[in-house]
């Protein structure tokens, strides 16, 4: 009907109806707390590029997870630090079942077994090149060579409690190879969320700073990242790792890519999760307080538009403080 008989402000009026009519909603079960996890005990080192983020040694990891079944997040996202000294050209230390990783795995899940541990499967946090796979006699990541170990990474994180194996390096057959080793190796409910969609992205920046990769990195990943110019890319590399065993997967970055959250969600119906990355946790931090806006509020407000966009759950640094907001 037209206006005046159609008033759509009508139900806008009051917080009450507000609350009634909307279409989306966000709670801290939408919400996955990465972590960055270092050497040490009591130990917490500040992430200069990313404000409000520490890196925490394994105690205080599982402190922080504690704190996280608190606040009703139920899932957490590790990430090593790797000392420099136990890096190598091969990442050998990914294999290492006493490596930090296995290490914050098993001490969240004695600290908080309710609370779902999810483990990046990676190279890029043990190599001493930044890569996230193994580099070919040519300079390139040699793709095959990759997997292989790969799984023997993400066996040894099962092997350790991980709940979730989420690899994020873009390799083509992964997902495969890692779903029949973990038949094999009788885990058959260790879920993979894949990260099926991750874009060679300006954004990453922070986050290699917090796993000591910045530095390193020789060259760039645009050979095994997506292009940031495609979608049919995206859709083609999602139906293969669903194909392949994927339980879930992930598009990265978030809000430069909302379009691609809702083309996948509308193409497969699957879980879909996307990964508000450190360049935006840093870039709205950073504009925050220079007084572009109050950061409690484009906080909430980038994570309900990734829910509006289809994604079932956020990977975001926010997690704790936006938690803490909605409970």
């Amino acid at each position: 009907m037209p206006y005046p008989a159609t008033r759509l402000r009508r139900s806008r009026r009051h917080a009450w109806s507000r609350a009634l009519v909307a279409e989306t909603r966000l709670t801290p079960a939408d919400l996955i707390w990465p972590l960055f996890v270092i050497e040490g005990k009591d130990a917490r080192e500040p992430v200069a590029s990313l404000p409000g983020v520490e890196r925490l040694s394994v105690d205080l990891a599982a402190q922080a997870a504690k704190d996280a079944r608190d606040l009703g997040i139920p899932a957490v996202a590790l990430f090593p630090n790797t000392p420099a000294h136990l890096r190598d050209a091969t990442g050998r230390e990914a294999l290492n079942p006493d490596n930090l990783m296995c290490r914050a795995v098993k001490a969240i899940k004695d600290a908080a077994p309710e609370i779902g541990v999810i483990t990046d499967v990676a190279l890029d946090p043990y190599t001493s090149h930044g890569h996230d796979g193994l580099l070919g006699p040519d300079g390139d990541i040699a793709n095959d060579a990759t997997v292989a170990v790969l799984v023997e990474q993400a066996l040894l994180q099962a092997r350790a409690g991980a709940d979730v194996i989420a690899p994020s390096d873009m390799m083509d057959g992964r997902i495969a190879a890692i779903r029949a080793a973990l038949e094999a190796d009788d885990r058959p409910n260790v879920q993979i969320m894949s990260y099926a969609a991750k874009y060679a992205s300006a954004f990453y920046g922070p986050f290699r700073d917090a796993v000591g990769s910045g530095g390193l990195l020789k060259g760039d990943k645009r050979t095994y990242q997506m292009d940031p110019a495609n979608t049919q890319e995206a859709l083609r590399e999602v139906a293969e790792d669903l194909a392949e065993g994927a339980d879930s997967v992930i598009v990265k970055p978030g809000l430069p890519y909302l379009d691609i959250v809702r083309r996948v969600q509308e193409a497969f119906a699957v879980p879909v999760f996307v990964y508000q990355v450190s360049g935006e946790y840093a870039m709205l931090s950073r504009a925050a307080e220079a007084g572009a806006f109050p950061l409690e509020a484009a906080m909430l407000e980038t994570l309900l538009a990734f829910k509006r966009a289809g994604a079932s759950g956020v990977w975001t640094y926010f997690a704790r403080d936006a938690a803490r907001l909605l409970g």
